[in-house]
C-alpha cells in the first residue's frame, strides 16, 4: 500500500483501519504494541495514516488478561468486517486452538466475518489462530522460538522458521515472541509509508528501527567465556564502508579472530552470517537513499555497495519484491511528507 496520491481530495482521505483482535488471556504488553505503532504515523496535512481499535469475540465488555486485570473492550466481533488489516496478539487461554489446532465455534464466527483480502497478522503465538483457521498452510510463519517445535508438529503444512523475528509473506505476516511485535509492526509501515515516516515512528517509540539478526541469538545457550571478545568493533568498521569491497577476513581482522572463530561469534550474536548481515545494511542503505536523495540508480548502488545496478536490483527484488525504480516511485513522495511534517531537511 502506497501513500496517499496528492491528487486526491480531503473528503477522499480514509486512514487503513488496523483491527486488533483481544482475546481472553491476552498480554497487555503485546496488546499495546499496535496501538503505539499504527497510532503515531501521520502524513503532511498532520491526519492519521491508521486508525487502531480493538474488538473482542463477544459483544463489548471485559476480557481478561494474563495480568491481574482486565480491559474494557468497546467493539464486538462485527469490527472485524471493517479491518483493513486484522492483528490477534498471544492470548495464555486458546484452549482448543492450542491443544488441538481447531478454532472453537466463537472464534469461527468472529473469523468468518473478515473480508476476504484483509491483510492478517500474528504476535508470539497469537499464530496458532491464524493456523487454526487454514490461513497459513502451505505458508511459511514464525512464532516464539521456545513454542516453535511444538507449532510445527500440530501443524505440520506449515513451513515454521524459529530462527527470525517476522516472516512477510504478503497479505499474512507472523512475529515470534512478545518484543518481536514491534519489530513485525514496524516493518508493515515501512512496507506501506517507506523507511522515513518507519524510522520516525520507531525514534519517538525509542526503539531501533530494525534489529540485525533473529531469534537465534535470544535462545538460551551456555553463557560464554567472559574474555571473548563480541563481533562489534567489526559490525561498526563494516557501516562505515559499505560503499567499499569488504571481505570477511577483513571483518575477522578487526576483531583479531580466525575467520572460522569469527563467522561463528558472528552467527551466535547477531543471529546471521557475516554475508547475509551485509547484504541487509546494503539494502536498507539502498532503500534510504533512494527515498531521500535524487542520485541515480547507478549512483545509489556504487553508494551502498552494489557495485552495479544490476546487482543491486536483484538485492531489492529478493529482499523487498520490487525494482528501484519502483521502490523510488512508491516511496519518495512518503519521505518528503515526513520530512515537511518533522521539519528535518
Amino acid at each position: 500500500m502506497s501513500s496517499e496520491p496528492e491528487d486526491r481530495t480531503p473528503s477522499d482521505f480514509r486512514p487503513h483501519r488496523v483491527v486488533v483482535l483481544a482475546l481472553d488471556g491476552l498480554l497487555p504488553f503485546e496488546l499495546g504494541i499496535p496501538h503505539r505503532i499504527f497510532g503515531r504515523p501521520k502524513d503532511a496535512r498532520g491526519r492519521h495514516l491508521y486508525e487502531v481499535v480493538t474488538c473482542s469475540i463477544r459483544p463489548p465488555g471485559p476480557v481478561r488478561t494474563d495480568a491481574d486485570f482486565a480491559i474494557q473492550v468497546e467493539h464486538g466481533p462485527e469490527a472485524l468486517a471493517t479491518a483493513d488489516t486484522v492483528i490477534i496478539p498471544a492470548s495464555y487461554e486458546l484452549g482448543p486452538v492450542f491443544e488441538e489446532g481447531v478454532l472453537t465455534d466463537e472464534l469461527a464466527a468472529a473469523f468468518a466475518r473478515i473480508r476476504p483480502g484483509t491483510r492478517l497478522a500474528s504476535i508470539c503465538t497469537g499464530v496458532y489462530v491464524l493456523a487454526a483457521a487454514g490461513r497459513l498452510d502451505g505458508r511459511p510463519a514464525t512464532t516464539h522460538w521456545a513454542d516453535a517445535e511444538r507449532f510445527q508438529r500440530l501443524f505440520p503444512r506449515i513451513e515454521v522458521d524459529a530462527d527470525v523475528l517476522f516472516i512477510d509473506d504478503g497479505d499474512v505476516l507472523t512475529s515470534a515472541g512478545v518484543a518481536a511485535g514491534i519489530d513485525l509492526c514496524l516493518h508493515m509501515v515501512r512496507r506501506d509509508h517507506g523507511t522515513a515516516i518507519a524510522t520516525e515512528v520507531a525514534r519517538r517509540t525509542v526503539v531501533p528501527p530494525h534489529r540485525d539478526g533473529g531469534q537465534a541469538q535470544y535462545i538460551h545457550r551456555p553463557v560464554p567465556d567472559p574474555q571473548q571478545s563480541s563481533t562489534t568493533t567489526a559490525r561498526a568498521w563494516a557501516l562505515g564502508r559499505l560503499h567499499e569491497p569488504i571481505q570477511l577476513r577483513d571483518m575477522a581482522d578487526q576483531e583479531s579472530m580466525s575467520v572460522r572463530t569469527f563467522t561463528r561469534r558472528f552467527r551466535e550474536e547477531v543471529g546471521s552470517s557475516p554475508g547475509q548481515w551485509l547484504s541487509q545494511q546494503r539494502v536498507e542503505r539502498a532503500r534510504h537513499l533512494l527515498e531521500s536523495t535524487d542520485l541515480s540508480v547507478d549512483q545509489v548502488a556504487d553508494a551502498a555497495g552494489f557495485g552495479t545496478a544490476q546487482s543491486m536490483r536483484q538485492h531489492l527484488q529478493a529482499a523487498l519484491g520490487v525494482t528501484p525504480t519502483s521502490y523510488r516511485r512508491t516511496f519518495r513522495a512518503a519521505g518528503k511528507a515526513d520530512r515537511q511534517v518533522t521539519g528535518r531537511t
